[in-house]
């Protein structure tokens, strides 16, 4: 899949043209900035990932796995305290609440980092010395797509400087 990027001097004319080429199909569409822009969010067509879900899931399951291996555990090996039941359910929350928050977490960094497609130490972008001010003042809109003339001619009719990058 080839890609062009175009740079743009104002966030204004990056917005509308990620806009505007998200209206005319294209959907390989990535944006560089030095700040966030609230509104490039909803103009690259971005959709929210499934974090939450993930996270809810994973803090479920581990503090469902924690739980059923404190009880197991009590049952395997039983030793009464106090009079206290085997399975005394209060006994076991500490450990389960504290398992539910770490697996939630963990599974919300990795999905995070996936859906970001982090680590990325290397993308042909890098290679363009213009790229170098996405982090002070360059405003850039990346396409992947297939059809790599029509981009680039998208891209050249509305942006400071083009370049097409390798696959």
């Amino acid at each position: 899949m080839a890609s062009v990027i175009g740079r743009f001097d104002h966030p204004a004319a990056l917005i509308a043209a990620a806009r505007e080429a998200h209206a005319q199909g294209y959907r390989g569409l990535d944006a560089y900035t030095p700040f966030p822009l609230e509104e490039l969010t909803e103009a690259i067509g971005f959709h929210e990932r499934r974090i939450p879900v993930i996270a809810l899931i994973a803090g479920i399951v581990g503090a469902g796995f924690t739980f059923w291996l404190q009880w197991y555990s009590a049952h395997l090996y039983p030793f009464v305290v106090g009079g206290k039941p085997l399975g005394s359910w209060p006994a076991f929350m500490l450990a389960t609440v504290a398992v539910c928050i770490l697996a939630a977490v963990l599974a919300a960094f990795v999905a995070m980092l996936a859906g970001n497609r982090l680590p990325q130490p290397y993308h042909p972008a890098f290679d363009w010395p213009a790229f170098d001010r996405a982090s002070s003042d360059g405003f850039f809109l990346l396409i992947d797509d297939p059809e790599i003339g029509d981009a680039r001619a998208f891209l050249e009719a509305r942006a400071r400087e083009v370049q097409e990058l390798p696959p």
